[in-house]
């Protein structure tokens, strides 16, 4: 039995094509998970998956910080080159991020192959910096690899979990009714900034007989203050596949993994990239989304700026008019998500995996 370990950590971004990967493998490997004691991991590994975890350490910028850091790294890197030995671990699958560091060190220092998946338009620093090092870097969005010079690149897509592509009833707490369903969701982490724009619009959407859903994540203290019949807010929600396949237009941040939720969904979106997120890699997932025409994008504003408001009612314009009008915006992005879908993808990479043991 040929045996992985998958090194995913931190976001639903890294967490869930790993998730996806995982769910598709037969029964003949064993698989085993390395992430991070305090992180999302904890909550979604199965039970049928052996977790192993390190303790989290950013390596700092300058001084003592950045000296204990590299040591905490080193460290970590023996760590996975004991447990690889010890459980006869045949290869290395990981998704970058804090955890790929010392899982593509630990494979290369006990001769084991490892592939890394990079699911964004703009390479993550693990990928930049330790992608060549790797038998193969697989590719979520062709741009990537431009940016990676010296590695061996395929584009497989990023996985999405087996759910997305079943088709699911709307969930019964979602309100009914004729009018257009709005989802806004934030990822994982939630989206605070984008909780703030998306407040000012609701109650002209609401007017308008639009359904409305509001995944706000668990930071925000404004839940709990608006109440309207067409009108759900929750914290967290396990029923994301169903409300994408319902939605007639999702309000999100630009994920790698939310845009290729949206994709398998055909789900029109209006992008709104996290300003902060690191090398500005949203806003290059946002963009190869707008060049397929299957989002528009919307950078974040003060919440009393109408950009949001403007674009969300003209995308809904022919959906909430009793006018006929020849051409619905919101067809033309469900094609252009479906352009985005790579067919297959989960096993693509269990191909590749599969290759790398002979």
């Amino acid at each position: 039995m040929p045996k992985l370990l998958i090194a995913a950590s931190g976001t639903g971004g890294h967490v869930f094509p790993a998730l996806a990967v995982a769910e598709r493998l037969s029964s003949s490997w064993g698989v085993s998970w390395l992430g991070v004691s305090d992180r999302l991991e904890k909550q979604l590994v199965p039970d049928c998956y052996t977790l192993f975890t390190l303790d989290r350490r950013v390596i700092g910028s300058s001084g003592v910080k950045k000296i204990f850091g590299i040591l905490q790294l080193i460290k970590a890197v023996l760590q996975v080159r004991r447990l690889l030995r010890s459980h006869q671990i045949d290869v290395v699958f990981t998704t970058g991020g804090y955890i790929g560091a010392p899982a593509i060190l630990g494979a290369i220092l006990s001769g084991l192959p490892v592939i890394l998946h990079e699911s964004n338009a703009f390479p993550g620093r693990v990928t930049r910096f330790l992608g060549r090092f790797c038998n193969l870097v697989a590719l979520g969005l062709p741009p990537a690899a431009k940016y990676l010079s010296g590695c061996r690149t395929v584009v497989t897509g990023t996985p999405v979990r087996e759910s997305f592509f079943i088709t699911q009833p709307l969930p019964d707490w979602v309100p009914l009714g004729s009018g257009p369903l709005i989802v806004v969701m934030g990822g994982s982490q939630g989206a605070l900034g984008l909780n703030l724009m998306v407040r000012e619009v609701f109650p002209l959407l609401l007017k308008e007989d639009c359904r409305v859903v509001h995944l706000t994540g668990q930071n925000d203290t404004k839940i709990g203050q608006f109440s309207h019949p067409n009108f759900v807010e929750k914290s967290f929600c396990n029923e994301i596949p169903s409300l994408l396949q319902h939605a007639d237009l999702v309000i999100s941040r630009a994920g790698a993994g939310a845009l290729s939720e949206l994709a398998v969904c055909k789900t029109p979106a209006i992008l709104v990239p996290f300003p902060a997120a690191m090398d500005h890699h949203q806003d290059f997932n946002a963009a190869f989304a707008a060049e397929f025409g299957a989002a528009v994008v919307v950078h974040q504003h003060e919440p009393q700026i109408n950009v949001l408001k403007d674009t969300v009612f003209r995308l809904l314009k022919s959906r909430l008019s009793s006018k006929k009008f020849s051409v619905d915006p919101l067809q033309k992005m469900k094609r252009g998500m479906q352009s985005l879908v790579v067919i297959e993808s989960e096993q693509f990479l269990i191909d590749l995996l599969t290759n790398q043991i002979g």
